[in-house]
């Protein structure tokens, strides 16, 4: 039996950039990273709808990010 439960993958991968991290899940989080959106200015240069055609995201991740974005006084751009 294995002595470690920890994934391989987990152990493994470097994470660079912390940009979101805990509000949204880590693939929506290394496409983010992949378009080179690291700030919550360069999200909001973004429409909602625009977002949904990446990898990773759906409407729960829209409406997580919709809720950390009005937190912080950003949102999407309009349709």
């Amino acid at each position: 039996m294995a002595k470690c439960l920890k994934p391989i993958c987990a152990e493994n991968h470097v994470e660079g950039n912390q940009f979101l991290q805990g509000v949204i899940a880590m693939p929506a989080r290394r496409t983010l990273e992949k378009e080179q959106i690291d700030s919550l200015r360069k999200l909001s240069d973004y429409s909602e709808n625009e977002l949904l055609k990446f990898h990773g995201f759906g409407k729960n991740t829209i409406s997580k990010l919709k809720n950390y974005m009005k937190e912080n006084n950003f949102s999407f751009k309009n349709q």
